[in-house]
């Protein structure tokens, strides 16, 4: 018997951009999040802001088509030292936020902050951090990681609104907060700060050593 309590989603998650926009679909149930696709829509070699626009929003639309997400997440509240770029990412979200409205999809919007709190614990991890803490407990295997950060992005954004639902990140434990799972995953260090330092510490090492 399935149990009428358990709460279902299909989350869309759109990392905007100009030139490539992060997407990402994400089935929840219960405590559990599974990844239905994600990726990059590549418009950088179309000529004209306008166009690439258009582009990203009849591919969203025929995404939303295609998978009826319950919700969207998008990522908002971007700040650029140059104003023309900020202007540009707004276009960009609105598009997205237009393209939802459209099939009247509710929308959530999340600071670039506050979805780094949520997966990494730390508030100025880099995309790679960020990608690489995904990849640990959503268990994605290597060559299904892709190599454009901006369809993790998506991804990370689309699992900030499955936190936010008050779902837990794990189905062992019912941990209902990052600092809950990563205590009871061995990821925290006292001499450290945050509650993921450990492994932050560990990505921080690897990455030197690729330098």
């Amino acid at each position: 018997m399935i149990d009428k309590l358990v709460q279902h989603h299909r989350i869309l998650g759109v990392d905007p951009g100009t030139l490539y926009m992060g997407y990402a679909l994400l089935d929840t149930s219960g405590r559990n999040a599974e990844i239905v696709e994600f990726g990059v829509l590549d418009v950088h070699k179309m000529e004209g802001q306008y166009p690439r626009l258009q582009k990203e929003f009849f591919f969203l639309r025929e995404l939303i088509d295609k998978y009826k997400p319950s919700e969207l997440a998008i990522e908002t509240q971007f700040v650029d030292k140059n104003p023309q770029t900020m202007i540009k990412i707004v276009h960009a979200q609105g598009v997205a936020i237009a393209a939802a409205l459209s099939r009247d999809i509710p929308i959530n919007e999340y600071s670039p902050m506050k979805i780094k709190m949520a997966i990494t614990g730390n508030g100025h991890s880099s995309k790679e951090q960020v990608a690489a803490m995904l990849q640990r407990y959503m268990h994605i295997p290597d060559d299904q990681m892709p190599k454009k950060l901006d369809a993790t992005d998506a991804l990370a954004i689309a699992y900030c609104h499955f936190l936010q639902l008050g779902l837990p990140i794990s189905s062992d434990g019912g941990a209902k907060d990052w600092t809950t799972y990563a205590k009871r995953k061995g990821l925290t260090d006292k001499d450290l700060t945050g509650p993921n330092a450990k492994l932050m510490a560990a990505l921080a090492g690897s990455q030197k050593k690729k330098k």
